[in-house]
């Protein structure tokens, strides 16, 4: 996973040439996509089922946390450092192919985006887990 949304890429390059403040996300949020949200954000997200964006927090804690940046070929990579455990789906959420990285818990904004390497049918009483190391970021 290594795309940019056109929003982190905007406030990037406006935090970077153009002295425009961009604070530090303590927590980010992982969503589950039936299809991919594109760079503009216009994906459909898994809803219903007690299907919930799950924290990943930065700082430690009881959420699921990343890895320290690393170089990785020829750039910069960072991957989750804990399984991210999604609640167990009370309906079917249908056929999950892609994730996303967004800044709050409901609504917010998209910041990067992937397809899973393999697609996963979740139905009712299964529960999405994403291994530790299976979200990679990598900036070249």
């Amino acid at each position: 996973m290594s795309k940019l949304s056109n929003y982190l890429e905007e406030a990037f390059l406006n935090h970077l040439l153009n002295n425009d403040p961009v604070s530090a996300l303590a927590t980010v949020y992982i969503a589950l996509y039936t299809d991919d949200p594109t760079d503009a954000d216009v994906g459909t997200e898994v809803s219903g089922g007690d299907y919930a964006r799950v924290a990943v927090n930065a700082n430690g804690g009881a959420d699921p946390t990343w890895e320290l940046a690393a170089v990785d070929g020829a750039g910069y990579s960072v991957a989750n450092a804990d399984d991210i455990t999604f609640p167990t789906a009370t309906a079917a959420w249908g056929e999950v192919t892609h994730v996303g990285i967004r800044d709050a818990a409901v609504d917010g904004n998209l910041l990067w985006h992937g397809a899973l390497d393999e697609s996963k049918t979740v139905g009712t009483g299964d529960t999405m887990v994403i291994a530790a190391g299976n979200i990679k970021l990598k900036l070249e």
